[in-house]
């Protein structure tokens, strides 16, 4: 049965910044209860998706908006041994922490947070961090930026981050550019409580 959460409805309207570092800390005592009451798929298989794709379960990985930290549990129980998590709210973090699936936590600067520390990973993971309700669609372009040569990129887009086609368009413009591949590109549940799919994108830096 799906979870009524106010949090969740609402945060489509939340405008970016300030407010949604707020609002983020707000929800984050309840975020994890409102997201697995709903049956949250996405972090399962933004996991199982790298894993097809990175081998070496010791390098170090980026969970980026990584929240409370279910991502960051998806990843070390899919064998991920070095993950660290960034986000804009300190509430959340603090959450994730306690999860013990991190190397690293550090609140970000929302209007640039791929900066230094976010480079040199193996993998960038956005699981429900970029789009609708999160981070705009120039995070796509940070994320590429961050990665070097070969480095893989695991975005999920849902639902209603897919109604605006700049985010696949994005995508599909950094590969007709040649600075991308995409390997995979698959819709799927999302929160199937409440209807909601989405899709997950993994793409390797040329």
């Amino acid at each position: 049965m799906a979870r009524e959460s106010a949090y969740l409805d609402n945060i489509y309207s939340v405008d970016g910044g300030e407010e949604m570092r707020r609002y983020y800390d707000d929800w984050a005592k309840s975020y994890d209860a409102d997201l697995v009451d709903n049956d949250y798929r996405t972090p399962g298989r933004c996991a199982e998706a790298l894993a097809r794709h990175l081998g070496d379960k010791s390098a170090p990985l980026l969970d980026f908006a990584c929240g409370t930290g279910i991502s960051g549990v998806a990843l070390h129980e899919a064998g991920f041994a070095h993950i660290d998590g960034t986000d804009i709210s300190q509430g959340m973090l603090d959450v994730a922490r306690e999860k013990k699936a991190y190397r690293d936590l550090w609140v970000c600067d929302p209007d640039n947070p791929f900066d230094n520390r976010a480079k040199g990973y193996a993998a960038i993971v956005a699981v429900g961090a970029i789009g609708a309700g999160a981070a705009p669609v120039t995070a796509l372009d940070g994320a590429l930026a961050a990665l070097d040569s070969g480095g893989l990129l695991v975005v999920s887009l849902n639902d209603h981050t897919l109604e605006d086609p700049a985010f696949e368009a994005r995508l599909r413009d950094a590969q007709k550019a040649g600075s991308i591949t995409i390997l995979e590109d698959a819709h799927g549940p999302h929160l199937p409580a409440i209807g909601l799919g989405a899709k997950v994108y993994v793409v390797r830096r040329t």
